[in-house]
């Protein structure tokens, strides 16, 4: 797992042992990095779920203005630290270990992001949950995007019709998706 582009372009990043987490594969990263690259500039940016904090790193490589992590686990976070630590990126970070659920209310009437990468373990199902918390919370700003990861795009747009978010993208990578959303209206 490496950094893509920008400033820390090219450093390896380390990952989490066992099977509680799985590292975006580097060509679905750039991938959905190529998607987004004209948001990323300046952009706050909410890493949910970080694991290692890989695609949270990569935005601030390429000019994030700020990214919050947010995992629940312990080694998580440590991985995190130590990867923005390594990067020489830990300056405009926030790392937070919390479940996502009392981190989102958190940041209510704080915070708004630009940005939000929704990436659960898969086997959870959280995701839509995620999605709806963030909107009902008005964390997203105005033209901001969500980006979900997940396995079974069917499972998730089916229940995204009852949020007040957009599918303006679908990329799938394997068995891989990407979901792209932003605001309805």
């Amino acid at each position: 797992m490496r950094i893509i582009s920008g400033s820390a372009k090219g450093m390896r990043l380390d990952s989490l042992e066992g099977n509680d987490t799985r590292p975006t594969l580097d060509r679905v990263k750039e991938a959905l990095f190529n998607i987004i690259q004209t948001n990323i500039k300046q952009a706050s940016v909410l890493d949910l779920f970080s694991g290692s904090g890989a695609l949270g790193i990569e935005a601030l490589s390429r000019g994030a203005k700020k990214v919050v992590f947010c995992d629940n686990s312990y080694s998580a976070t440590e991985i995190i630290n130590k990867n923005l630590t390594k990067t020489k990126l830990i300056e405009n970070s926030i790392i937070i270990k919390k479940d996502y659920i009392k981190a989102l209310e958190d940041f209510y009437k704080k915070e708004k992001f630009d940005i939000i990468f929704v990436d659960p373990p898969y086997a959870k199902n959280i995701a839509i949950k995620a999605v709806e918390k963030i909107i009902n919370l008005d964390l997203l700003e105005k033209k901001g995007i969500i980006i979900i990861e997940t396995d079974d795009e069917k499972r998730e747009l089916e229940s995204l019709d009852k949020i007040n978010v957009n599918v303006y993208d679908l990329r799938k990578y394997g068995r891989i998706k990407l979901i792209f959303l932003n605001r309805k209206g």
